[in-house]
């Protein structure tokens, strides 16, 4: 590999010195990054870490002149061997895809809905470049033979919606490489993925970058990533440089104060045995399944499909019970379903004593206000005119337990004393909250009835690990305070074990193993639990490359 900041011609594929970037807002200009300066080697993976906030998005995307027209940048941003800070339209469009890409965390929103993947990676190289309509087609299939996409040939007139998370986040990549760029920007490639396709992909993007030389930088916030993919890291708080350091230095022996806090966060597989809380005798359990089953009707004379076959588990009272698998195993499907949001097809389920199978909304309507529900993006879940106070307010006036919000304000206060938030925080609108303090308000609400039992669908995974800690713990504390049964519903194996009494993992719509969080996470015995473990990123370089090899060689 190159030596860090130089090239083989020992000039570094990105050269950023004494960065400034301000924002013009209506409340006076925002300084979002001070004096940030940074070199990037080809063939180098420079991870850019940090809480939301810190900069680090604004920095990467400045390499692609990506800032908007409120933005006023100092400094220089020198791309193999240009200095992109100040080019005009015209310019900026040759530099993007030819000297540097970048691959967005969200592929469908990347991606067209109305064009083929064919067409999309065909018209960003015939809009650089002189080839033809067959050329770019013959190359768009190469693209997608690289990138591990089986089957190009057909695959290549195919819509974004037939491919899954984890090939149209492949789809993207390709994209970015097909006109050979000197620099990736990878924006966190892998937050919304399955641990098992996550692996996937950070595989990829270390073949290509051995096989091509391409230089990477890495925006993320999980350290188990960084710990796998980079070669140098560097933390970013407050818009500043706060330390930089060889990957494996970074992580033996921290500088700075922020990155140890960060380090410490990170979720870590312990195999923790939370004792499951003894039910009195002859009490039911507040979920009950038994051979579960939920279809999705088709359409256009398609037969349906099967999203969840056969399923059987419970809930005791005051029990946590951790829902994971794959995108697409029936997670959310089964959550869905337990909130009465989603019909059941086949065998038994019973919520809070009421069977779940063909059901009524106007029966099922009393029960509601015993279920909680946690959202995964609370952004989306609030009512962006209502204060936090009008928000959390909203189940007690629903459910006639409060007149209206004045008399509803010492419940609310109450509440937001418990999530750690204060009073001061309920006048404030939801887009005045941080992400980790709109998940708490969302606690809030969702405890505002004192309901027996929880229903948490990836309720962190969109937070930075230091958010993240700080809202698990609290989940942690609440559900011991209040004793409330939850389904958390995740991804995360670090997360599962950190909270659940037992886990329940899906593959395909079934169960494929359940059991005591300790026993299964401890001494799994079915081939995909065991998958999924291996699968999760290690914050340890050194340990990672050895999982790493070990996998490789088995």
């Amino acid at each position: 590999m190159t030596a860090a900041g130089t090239t083989t011609a020992g000039r570094p594929a990105v050269d950023i010195r004494d960065l400034d970037i301000t924002f013009a807002t209506d409340g006076g200009d925002v300084h979002a990054v001070r004096g940030v300066s940074l070199e990037v080697a080809r063939g180098e993976v420079l991870a850019i870490v940090g809480e939301s906030g810190s900069g680090k998005t604004v920095t990467a995307r400045t390499i692609l002149g990506l800032l908007p027209e409120t933005a006023i940048a100092h400094g220089a941003v020198v791309l193999d061997g240009t200095d992109v800070i100040g080019l005009d339209r015209h310019r900026l469009r040759e530099v993007r895809g030819t000297s540097a890409a970048m691959i967005f965390q969200e592929p469908s929103t990347a991606l067209n809905p109305v064009f083929t993947v064919g067409w999309q990676l065909a018209e960003g190289l015939r809009s650089h470049g002189k080839v033809s309509k067959k050329q770019a087609r013959e190359q768009a299939i190469e693209m997608l033979r690289r990138v591990g996409i089986p089957d190009p040939e057909r695959r290549v007139d195919e819509y974004p919606h037939q491919f899954s998370g984890g090939q149209k986040q492949r789809i993207v990549i390709a994209m970015a490489l097909a006109l050979e760029p000197t620099v990736i920007i990878a924006d966190e490639p892998t937050t919304a993925l399955d641990v098992t396709v996550q692996a996937e992909i950070l595989e990829l993007l270390r073949r290509l970058r051995d096989e091509t030389g391409t230089a990477i930088v890495l925006i993320t916030h999980n350290m188990g990533v960084v710990a796998d993919l980079a070669d140098r890291v560097a933390v970013m708080y407050a818009g500043e440089i706060v330390e930089t350091a060889p990957v494996h230095d970074l992580f033996a022996a921290p500088r700075h104060e922020y990155t140890k806090k960060l380090l410490a966060a990170v979720p870590r597989l312990e195999i923790v045995d939370r004792t499951r809380p003894d039910a009195a005798p002859g009490t039911a359990p507040v979920v009950a399944a038994e051979d579960l089953v939920i279809e999705y009707p088709g359409r256009f004379r398609r037969a349906g499909f099967r999203a969840v076959d056969g399923v059987s588990f419970s809930i005791a009272p005051g029990e946590v019970v951790g829902l994971v698998g794959e995108s697409g195993s029936g997670k959310t499907t089964i959550g869905r379903a337990i909130a009465g949001l989603t019909p059941v097809a086949g065998g038994s389920l019973k919520v809070l004593g009421a069977e779940m199978n063909g059901v009524r909304e106007r029966a099922f309507r009393p029960l509601r206000k015993q279920l909680g529900f946690v959202f995964q993006d609370p952004a989306t879940s609030f009512n962006p005119l209502l204060t936090i106070a009008q928000n959390i307010a909203e189940p007690l006036l629903v459910h006639g337990a409060a007149r209206d919000v004045e008399s509803a304000r010492p419940r609310v206060d109450e509440l937001l004393d418990a999530v750690q938030l204060g009073g001061a925080y309920a006048d404030r609108f939801p887009h005045e909250l941080s992400g980790g303090q709109r998940q708490r308000a969302s606690l809030a609400r969702a405890l505002a009835l004192d309901p027996p039992l929880l229903i948490a669908d990836e309720p962190t995974s969109a937070l930075d690990v230091s958010v993240q800690a700080r809202v698990l713990e609290l989940f942690v504390d609440l559900q011991e305070r209040f004793g409330f049964a939850a389904l958390f519903i995740t991804h995360d194996l670090a997360v599962v074990d950190m909270l659940a009494h037992s886990i329940v993992v899906l593959h395909k719509g079934s169960i494929a193993e359940a059991g005591p969080t300790a026993q299964v996470l401890g001494a799994p015995s079915d081939a995909y639990t065991r998958r999924l473990i291996a699968s999760l990123p290690v914050p340890d370089p050194v340990e990672q490359a050895a999982r790493r090899a070990a996998s490789q060689a088995g």
